[in-house]
């Protein structure tokens, strides 16, 4: 790791946990079709957060998420009850860390951790916690905060804010390469974890 980088900043969903485990609570509740659900409720996810953020109406994450879910059901031409919403919405909370996040973590407790997430803190807190991750980081910091979404330039800036580091001291790490995009963007030094071997994003924006 570079010497001048004095904190790391690490994505939450798809980076440090594997967002499609809820695929089997998915299959649970709706058999043969839980793998494809859990594609298309992570889709809308992404989707509806960007829309929103282009339409100036924000909303939580925890909305979102409940909203893309919803939509997702339907797709499959299924019906969401309460409790099966419910259900499911705890999953997200319980969402199963990748098996070497934790010791990742744990080598890097020299340099100021934080995580910044698109999260709201209702999903973040719990999410760690089960985990056994919350006590790893200094500042676990979410976009509600400013209520711009990442890759909004602003939700990079306010994390630099709150860590009291130049943008250029700052590593942010994310398996999502549109996430990388807008930290390099923004200013940081960017590793992408590639988890599932994708092709650069055609931005002209190159992680480090």
């Amino acid at each position: 790791m570079r010497s001048s980088v004095k904190g790391v900043i690490f994505d939450v969903y798809g980076t440090l946990f594997d967002i499609y485990s809820v695929k089997k609570k998915c299959e649970e509740l709706y058999p043969a079709k839980g793998e494809s659900i859990s594609l298309i409720w992570r889709r809308k996810q992404l989707e509806y957060a960007f829309v929103r953020q282009l339409m100036g109406k924000y909303d939580t994450f925890f909305n979102v998420t409940i909203d893309a879910l919803r939509y997702a059901v339907k797709e499959h031409f299924e019906e969401l009850n309460s409790v099966q919403e419910e259900t499911l919405m705890d999953a997200y909370l319980h969402l199963a860390p990748y098996p070497e996040a934790k010791n990742i973590l744990n080598q890097l407790t020299h340099k100021k951790l934080a995580i910044l997430s698109n999260g709201s803190y209702d999903m973040l807190n719990p999410l760690l916690k089960q985990a056994g991750f919350l006590h790893l980081f200094d500042s676990v910091i979410s976009i509600d905060e400013v209520k711009h979404y990442k890759p909004a330039p602003s939700a990079y800036g306010h994390a630099a804010h709150m860590l009291e580091l130049r943008r250029e001291e700052l590593l942010f790490i994310s398996s999502n390469g549109w996430d990388i995009a807008g930290a390099k963007n923004f200013g940081f030094q960017t590793a992408w974890i590639n988890r599932t071997n994708l092709p650069m994003e055609e931005l002209n924006i190159l992680p480090d």
